[in-house]
């Protein structure tokens, strides 16, 4: 299965055009580094909860959008020796600061345990989830058993990937984000549907399906999980542009 960096920030509405020109050309130094995708994500139907949520993870501020970013790879082996070649990439000393405060971007490293599909989408629900390590065999095959169904119902693609090399920040992380306790495990996971109006119907079927209520006690804290919709602005699957010299 692949490996995973997952990333998620906060950007001002008005800076969207700068953060997508950052973006593709930061993605074109990670395919020279050896990732197999980079796809960039802007905010849509991002509802508050209670105890957390995609703007608290970030400490979103008024005028600022979530964004949910993921680089695929083909082993952690090859994420990290190409971290290690970017580091070095003397075009990573001389750019310009990105448009976004760096600091309360949380980032990681997720090992995928699931994936369901093949197809690239054009619309995500992107998910932030707390684990404990004991029940992470349990959560794997829940989360195995749900990417079928949502594939069932329309979904081009699912992976669930579990915290591998997920740092902990001075000012966020993916830790606090979900108010992670001791012996919890952070998983990073997207659905990926062709578009959002397949999204919509796919879950109000799933929601009304009485076969597909939980039974039991869950092998996660849903009310320290959140989630949200979010269209792509980038996916080098799509439109790949070559790094500047």
């Amino acid at each position: 299965m692949i490996y995973v960096d997952g990333f998620v920030a906060a950007v001002r509405a008005d800076r969207k055009d700068d953060y997508r020109a950052h973006a593709a050309r930061m993605s074109g130094i990670f395919f020279e580094c050896g990732a197999l995708r980079v796809v960039e994500t802007w905010g849509d139907d991002v509802p508050d909860g209670k105890r957390t949520d995609f703007r608290r993870a970030v400490q979103a501020e008024d005028g600022e959008v979530v964004l949910f970013s993921w680089i695929e790879w083909p082993s952690k082996e090859a994420r990290d020796a190409g971290w290690k070649t970017l580091m070095a990439d003397p075009r990573m000393q001389q750019a310009e600061a990105p448009p976004f405060d760096g600091k309360r971007m949380i980032m990681g490293g997720f090992d995928a345990i699931v994936e369901e599909g093949s197809e690239r989408g054009d619309y995500t629900d992107g998910f932030v989830v707390p684990v404990p390590e004991g029940k992470a065999e349990a959560y794997r095959e829940l989360a195995s058993k749900m990417a079928k169904v949502f594939c069932q119902h329309g979904a081009s693609r699912v992976v669930e990937a579990m915290s591998d090399d997920v740092p902990k920040g001075e000012v966020t992380d993916f830790y606090r984000a979900v108010k992670a306790e001791d012996g919890e495990k952070v998983v990073f996971s997207f659905i990926e549907w062709p578009d959002k109006d397949t999204r919509d119907k796919a879950w109000a079927a799933i929601m009304s399906d009485e076969s597909l209520k939980p039974e039991g006690e869950m092998p996660f804290s849903g009310q320290r999980m959140f989630w949200g919709g979010f269209e792509p602005i980038l996916d080098t699957a799509k439109n790949r542009e070559p790094a500047e010299a």
